[in-house]
């Protein structure tokens, strides 16, 4: 068939375009008729192995396909046509790599996630396929697309496909083609796995974005680090309050702290056109700060400036070099509002600093309370503080979850509530006071439902905040706002590329929404960034249980340094894997060694045994002490065989979830 008739009559709009090596071509045909029969249009066999240019056919199909399936070999990594296609296919955001022979993706595709198809024979069941189609199907949803004659069903292999048994009750994939176009969460969905990854690695470095680097401390004494640390904070989130400018978040920031790469290096690692350097010397009652501002794409300063000014005017100071700053990277840029929430006070401000450097450290209670002081001596110097009274609430909070008896909950729960709602009083457009009230309703008093509205205010003020667009993605996941999800994680990892935390929350997001394959690689680059974080082996763990990849499951429950996680995973994989004397023995080390702090692990056990009765036991038993593992109940698939019982549904409505 030639190159001009192989698209004669094809709808292009929605057509699957395959990029690969000609000697291959007996590999992808078994792809193709599979994509085929499952009723998308492919275009494939016009392909002429060699030559630098597209013919009109080959540029045509690529241009109006919706997704570009690229299979890597040892020989198409090798051709230039073939790696041609790739680009156009990532440069239109419609790539989707696969490898039929387990070899690395070339230079310049290796941040994608290839889908292994190396053990892959044309069985249409099996786990690596499904992940095939939830990609294709997320770039095909589009009001234009045709769905499939005959597959609405879902894209997880069923209980005869796995080496263990689905859980009962609602289907463990919801997610349809159909769902997918509903509500125009096509596009949004595509953010999920896979996706957020390739979105958060764009290739154009957008010219009105920046990174602070920590503020080297020259003082003598090195104890006031956590000064110049606060000073770059401060910066950083001035910079961020202008709409205009992507700001790089603290944690990946920090990374380079030691200055051991160069100006270009560092820019290329965080993804942004400038770096704003500098330096803090204090002494009595002056201090002198150094500002620099690199172009990244020379390494040379574009501005450099020393201040020495009096403590009391570092605010005013911090305002005029966050203004040069902005006015450098584009003189069309609005100058950003420096100090909302904040203070003149330079005793409360310096003690706002220091507590924020013990809350962050998460170096243990006594640690946490001399936060908690600090915060507190700040609202005393300025009982206006509105960032210090919000401070103080996430505070108080923390230390009811974590340390306070079961009878003062109550008493801190209300007294967080009363900063937080005292900070929003002072600076309504502080979006740190609207987190800490969210997180007090949502984590704290388990209140769905009750922290929405300020989730969305935090979301609406701060969307230049990594930590905020974190927090909301993960409320969005667990309340089944799939979509939102995405966009919000999206974001937060194209501002904090290296953070480990925010790679985490991401594959939550995409095991959330069922997208269990998409949630792996997010997972392990987490783990990547932070060998030691928790529940990330337990949590792909998870994704590979419900993939049906069950024994792999069981390796990745044994790594997980966390014991309620660590236990819950082996119980049931042990189960599912016939092992009962192992299973139990998990089991029974959860029950002993964590205890009720455990209930809603216990539950899932139970639940997953087939024992519905005693798990729903364990929720309400959950529900009863505040159990925070109750959060991830609305969206969790190791529940799915409860969600027809009405005492589940009544707790699902007790907690808030819609």
């Amino acid at each position: 068939m030639g190159a001009e008739n192989s698209i004669e009559g094809k709808d292009l709009k929605s057509h699957v375009f395959l990029s690969y090596a000609r000697v291959d071509r007996q590999q992808v045909s078994v792809i193709a008729t599979a994509l085929e029969a499952e009723g998308f249009d492919v275009w494939w066999d016009a392909l002429i192995e060699g030559g630098a240019a597209f013919s009109k056919a080959i540029s045509a199909a690529l241009e109006t396909s919706t997704a570009v399936i690229v299979i890597w070999s040892k020989s198409s990594i090798e051709s230039d046509w073939v790696l041609d296609e790739a680009m156009q296919g990532r440069d239109q955001k419609k790539l989707i790599p696969v490898t039929i022979d387990g070899v690395q993706s070339p230079l310049g595709f290796r941040q994608y996630q290839a889908i292994d198809l190396s053990e892959w024979h044309g069985d249409r069941a099996a786990s690596s396929w499904t992940a095939v189609l939830r990609a294709v199907a997320a770039l095909a949803a589009g009001p234009q697309t045709r769905l499939p004659a005959n597959r609405t069903a879902s894209f997880q292999p069923t209980s005869a496909q796995s080496d263990s048994r689905s859980p009962p009750g609602r289907s463990a994939a919801s997610l349809t083609r159909r769902g997918f176009i509903a509500g125009g969460a096509g596009a949004a969905l595509a953010g999920l796995g896979y996706f957020i990854w390739h979105w958060s690695r764009q290739d154009a470095v957008s010219p009105r974005s920046v990174a602070v680097l920590p503020f080297q401390n020259l003082s003598a004494d090195s104890s006031q680090a956590f000064f110049s640390d606060g000073l770059a904070e401060e910066m950083r989130l001035a910079l961020s309050r202008d709409g205009q400018l992507q700001v790089a978040a603290r944690t990946s920031s920090n990374v380079f702290r030691d200055r051991r790469e160069d100006a270009t290096s560092i820019a290329s690692k965080l993804h942004v056109a400038y770096l704003v350097d500098g330096s803090v010397r204090r002494s009595a009652d002056v201090v002198r700060i150094g500002i620099a501002l690199i172009d990244a794409a020379t390494g040379f300063n574009r501005w450099s400036r020393t201040f020495d000014r009096g403590l009391n005017d570092i605010f005013a100071l911090q305002s005029e070099i966050a203004e040069t700053v902005v006015k450098r990277i584009s003189a069309q840029l609005s100058a950003p509002r420096t100090n909302v929430g904040g203070t003149t006070n330079f005793a409360a401000f310096d003690a706002y600093l220091h507590g924020l450097e013990l809350y962050r450290a998460d170096a243990g209670e006594h640690s946490d309370r001399e936060a908690l002081s600090a915060f507190e001596t700040a609202i005393a110097a300025d009982p206006n503080y509105a960032a210090a009274h919000a401070a103080r609430s996430n505070s108080l909070t923390l230390m009811a979850q974590q340390y306070a008896r079961a009878e003062a909950l109550a008493g801190l729960y209300t007294e967080a509530e009363t900063e937080a709602r005292r900070a929003i009083s002072l600076a309504h457009d502080l979006p740190d006071a609207y987190i800490a009230l969210a997180n007090l309703q949502f984590s704290g008093r388990l209140n769905v439902r009750g922290a929405r509205d300020a989730y969305e205010r935090a979301y609406q003020l701060g969307s230049g905040d990594a930590s905020i667009l974190s927090a909301v993605a993960f409320y969005y996941a667990q309340s089944g706002r799939a979509p939102e999800a995405a966009a919000a994680i999206a974001k937060a990892l194209t501002l904090d590329p290296l953070n480990a935390n925010a790679f985490r929350t991401a594959g939550w997001v995409a095991y959330a929404a069922r997208r269990y394959a998409d949630a792996i690689p997010m997972l392990q680059r987490a783990l990547e960034l932070n060998p030691k974080i928790a529940n990330a082996h337990a949590s792909i763990g998870d994704a590979q249980l419900l993939l049906g990849r069950t024994r792999e499951a069981r390796e990745s429950y044994a790594a997980e340094p966390g014991d309620p996680f660590r236990f819950t995973g082996l119980a049931i994989a042990e189960h599912r894997l016939g092992n009962a004397a192992a299973a139990d023995a998990a089991k029974v080390r959860l029950v002993t060694e964590v205890g009720d702090s455990a209930l809603y692990q216990q539950a899932q056990v139970q639940a997953q045994w087939g024992a519905p009765d005693t798990a729903v036991a364990l929720l309400l038993r959950a529900r009863s002490i505040g159990d925070a593992g109750l959060l991830y109940s609305h969206t969790d698939p190791l529940l799915d065989s409860l969600r027809s019982d009405p005492r589940f549904r009544r707790l699902q409505e007790d907690l808030g979830f819609d």
